[in-house]
């Protein structure tokens, strides 16, 4: 965008949302802490600020992307040119109706996991550990211990350049970490879930165990973007990585962790050009050692 498109566009983005800033860091919003500045980032603090954010973007045929708690993503060293909004903070009130609850974007899915086991309420002792948004849980179908959000998502109300919908878990058409929301331009407001009543302390223990197991097996110290490559079928690709040799492989100072191969933390400064660099050995070694060819579950956001 040029000066004079950015200070146009942010005089609009001001009419819609409190908080808009010029070339704001990145790093800062991201699990990763790796990433350059946003043309503009725009921060709405409700739902109604996003609905109209989103609204005035699709209408105005200005190209966006979404930002939840900024897992699962490595943003470009030069960061974003245009518009980024960033969907946290305001945009997380849940509504509870027993076994359903209809949830803002924003809130944080470990929280939620939390609040509903105390609930009493089975269904998502899974996600107390996937470092998320409930948005971008559901447009990525997060998961973990064998389960996934497809289990439990009934309906999703978006934003897209027709107006506001509602998509059914039929519309959303999940999959392994996908959705039809990672094809679509859509914008997630809310979700409404489906759990099942069951003793709080059997679904305390149950996530608790889970939590257990996955602080054990997975690094929790150094900043990263969570698993870095898709699992094949039928395998794993941190047992192929550690099959190849590649744990404690290192680029600068982004690293594959020694704990689970399927991570890549950043002990320092890293880049996302060594987060790149070092993703194309650890393909490369799986590749000559096993022959399988290993896909990024991470998104590329920016100028790379």
């Amino acid at each position: 965008m040029t000066p004079r498109s950015v200070a146009s566009l942010e005089e609009e983005l001001r009419q819609r949302a409190r908080d808009v800033r010029v070339h704001e860091p990145l790093w800062k919003h991201v699990s990763m802490r790796i990433g350059g500045p946003a043309g503009l980032l725009v921060i709405p603090r409700n739902v109604g600020e996003l609905r109209a954010t989103a609204a005035f973007l699709f209408g105005q045929g200005v190209p966006f992307v979404t930002l939840g708690q900024g897992s699962n993503i490595l943003v470009a060293d030069a960061g974003v040119r245009g518009v980024v909004i960033k969907i946290g903070k305001g945009i997380d009130r849940v509504r509870f109706a027993g076994a359903r609850v209809v949830v803002e974007a924003g809130h944080g899915l470990p929280h939620l996991a939390q609040e509903v086991a105390r609930r009493g309420l089975a269904g998502l002792e899974f996600a107390a550990g996937i470092p998320a948004s409930v948005g971008g849980a559901v447009v990525m179908n997060a998961g973990a211990h064998g389960h996934s959000m497809s289990e439990v998502v009934d309906r999703v109300s978006v934003v897209t350049p027709q107006g506001a919908e509602v998509l059914s878990a039929a519309d959303l058409r999940f999959a392994y970490r996908t959705s039809v929301l990672q094809a679509r331009p859509v914008v997630v407001l809310e979700a409404e879930l489906h759990l099942t009543p069951a003793p709080a302390d059997e679904v305390r223990q149950r996530m608790e165990a889970w939590l257990a197991q996955r602080n054990a097996t997975q690094p929790i110290g150094p900043p990263s973007s969570g698993c870095v490559f898709r699992n094949p079928a039928g395998d794993h690709a941190g047992r192929l990585i550690e099959a190849a040799g590649a744990k404690g492989l290192a680029v600068g100072d982004a690293v594959v962790s020694k704990i689970h191969a399927n991570y890549i933390v950043n002990r320092d400064r890293a880049t996302a050009a060594q987060v790149l660099a070092l993703v194309e050995q650890v393909r490369e070694r799986v590749r000559r050692s096993s022959g399988r060819e290993l896909e990024l579950e991470i998104k590329l956001l920016g100028e790379f």
